[in-house]
Formats: C-alpha cells, sequence, structure tokens
C-alpha cells in the first residue's frame, strides 16, 4: 500500500506544487510539503482497498506541522486531475480557515527573518491606539488572589494557629 500511496503522491506533488517535499509519515502514510504556501497533504491508508484519507494543513513558523483542517477518504483508482482538484479544494479550506476575519490569507512564513523585519509598529496600525500596558486585569485579579492566599498561610504560621 505503501508504495501505492507513494507513486501517488508523487504525482499529486508534479500537479500540485513546482517546489515541494515527500516524505513518509510514521503511520505508513505519505505527506506532499511546500514551503513557499505553508501548506501540507497527506495521504494514508485507511484498511480499505485502493482508498486513502486525504487530509490537509498548513505549516507553522519554524517548520513544524498544524493538525489537518480538513481530511476526506478518496480513491486512488481516480485519475491524478480529479485528486488534485479534491486537493485544491482542501487547501482552499485551510488558507480560508487560516485567514483572519475580514483580512487577507496569511503570507509566507517568517522563519529566518530578523524579529520585526518587514512589520510595521504598532503604533503605525491604523485605528490602534498605542498603549503601554502589557498586563490585563483578569492577570491582575489571579495575583492578587495568589497573594491573598500565601499572605493568609504565612499568617497562619507565624500566629501559632498551625493545627
Amino acid at each position: 500500500m505503501y508504495a501505492q500511496l507513494r507513486e501517488t503522491a508523487q504525482e499529486l506533488a508534479g500537479v500540485l506544487w513546482r517546489e515541494h517535499t515527500v516524505y513518509r509519515e510514521r503511520g505508513g502514510g505519505v505527506v506532499i510539503r511546500n514551503e513557499q504556501v505553508d501548506r501540507w497533504i497527506s495521504l494514508a491508508p485507511t484498511g480499505g482497498k485502493d482508498r486513502a484519507l486525504l487530509r490537509a494543513g498548513r505549516l507553522l513558523d519554524g517548520g513544524t506541522t498544524a493538525p489537518a483542517r480538513t481530511e476526506v477518504v478518496v480513491d486512488l483508482t481516480a485519475g491524478t486531475t480529479e485528486l488534485a482538484a479534491v486537493c485544491r479544494r482542501l487547501l482552499a479550506e485551510v488558507a480560508e480557515a487560516a485567514a483572519p476575519v475580514g483580512g487577507p490569507a496569511p503570507g509566507p512564513s517568517r522563519a529566518g527573518r530578523p524579529r520585526g523585519a518587514g512589520r510595521p509598529s504598532r503604533s503605525a496600525k491604523p485605528g490602534r491606539p498605542r498603549t503601554t500596558r502589557h498586563t490585563g486585569a483578569g492577570s491582575w485579579f489571579v495575583l492578587l488572589c495568589v497573594t491573598a492566599v500565601v499572605g493568609f498561610w504565612i499568617y497562619g504560621i507565624v500566629c501559632g494557629a498551625g493545627y
């Protein structure tokens, strides 16, 4: 089954992307990975003859893979163009899910770039006031509660209320 998955993955990769990497997963499946678009596709055996689980997801900064966003069982006897169409649909769903609401899809990975490169300063963003507050009210409340508990514990030890 692995040989069939590998062959199908090689054909799909050639149709979908010019630059790609194809490698074997631990579970016996095959992963097609494209760094330029920060996406991956995997073909995994399902137990049925000539069927595979096709999953798609995105690559995170640093090159790690995010969990699959979409998946579907496909028939491997279908032609490469039909499988490529299914892959494109799944990749479009992944891109749609990764895009911020009301904004464009994320660009290429920031891996390898210096911190802050190509990014405007906070004050340069329109409609966003410059704030210096780093700790929210909820965090202050938690800190206050922890301090109170520690204070009561120390008070109990010092005043001899230790039962």
